[in-house]
């Protein structure tokens, strides 16, 4: 009996997890499709493309489906199964109807909750306690498909959106390896998503880390959380500077100040945010110099103006 093919379309840490898994389960991968890297992007992931290659896996790059050849290479392929694992881009429907046992997406979140792009970061950004991975048909609609399984992980009050990504690709890789017998068998389980339950949110870029110390102590904290490494970071004025927030910690109210205001208490620089509490700053970074932590940190912002409102 012949293997079944299968075409990934990935990237990220997911895609390059899931290709891994594929390539150790001895499965027949035929074709990679993935995106070119954006020199303008931190690429904090390992390639893909070079993973397959590795494999001598064919790969495609930013392949544009608009075009009837760009289609037509797909069918020759001849693809029983497609898997996208991180892949940026909507599949149109003469793409999703060449593999005979289907074409399925794993989606960072418990959908319907966070379909779109970033669904960690705004997880994290929005203070969820818990979010996932799910697998799910692909259809025309973004993240809309039937869900075929899921897994859900835990999200601390202090953790970053880079720790949580790391619990999401596990997440995604154990459903993958849960239900792929059952996908190569077309009998994957099926069951609708609740359009009423469904949020939806876009891309998030750099210049979206910025903050103003008026903000709550828990809205700062739970961006620098959604933001931090590998991430560009949350960021605000100070003086003339930047100073960009890797960790923080939310410590109540300890004190009268206006928002901004800098207190160095036991070696610890705490800044007064809009609604009374504060913030312990445990990792930031002024400008593009080094990081700074600590006593070091708060004996470094206490030299310097009050960061502004």
């Amino acid at each position: 009996m012949t293997a079944p093919r299968v075409a990934l379309f990935g990237y990220s840490d997911v895609g390059h997890a899931c290709l891994s898994l594929l390539l150790e389960r001895g499965v027949n991968v035929v074709a990679a499709y993935t995106h070119r890297d954006d020199p303008s992007e931190r690429l904090w992931f390992p390639s893909l493309a070079a993973l397959a290659r590795d494999h001598r896996i064919a790969v495609r790059e930013d392949a544009d489906f608009r075009e009837a050849t760009e289609v037509s290479r797909l069918a020759d392929l001849r693809p029983d199964l497609l898997l996208s694992c991180y892949y940026r881009r909507i599949l149109p429907p003469p793409v999703l109807s060449i593999p005979p046992l289907g074409a399925f997406n794993l989606h960072g979140s418990l959908l319907p909750r966070y379909r779109g792009r970033a669904p960690v970061n705004w997880a994290v950004l929005n203070g969820e306690a818990a979010t996932g991975a799910t697998l799910h048909v692909m259809t025309d609609r973004a993240d809309a498909g039937d869900i075929v399984d899921q897994e859900a992980v835990p999200i601390g009050p202090d953790d970053t959106a880079g720790e949580v990504q790391g619990r999401v690709t596990r997440a995604a890789l154990l459903v993958l390896e849960r239900q792929f017998p059952a996908l190569l068998a077309g009998r994957a389980p099926r069951r609708p998503q609740d359009e009423s339950l469904a949020t939806r949110f876009g891309r998030r870029r750099p210049e979206d880390g910025a903050f103003a110390w008026t903000w709550t102590a828990a809205a700062i904290h739970d961006l620098v959380r959604a933001v931090s490494h590998p991430y560009p970071g949350a960021f605000t004025p100070l003086g003339a500077d930047r100073l960009t927030l890797w960790r923080t910690r939310r410590i109540g109210r300890v004190g009268s100040a206006a928002p901004g205001a800098i207190v160095v208490r036991e070696d610890r620089a705490c800044v007064a945010c809009g609604d009374g509490e504060w913030l312990e700053l445990l990792d930031a970074q002024v400008n593009d110099e080094a990081p700074l932590r600590g006593a070091i940190l708060a004996e470094r912002l206490a030299r310097r103006p009050a960061p502004t409102a």
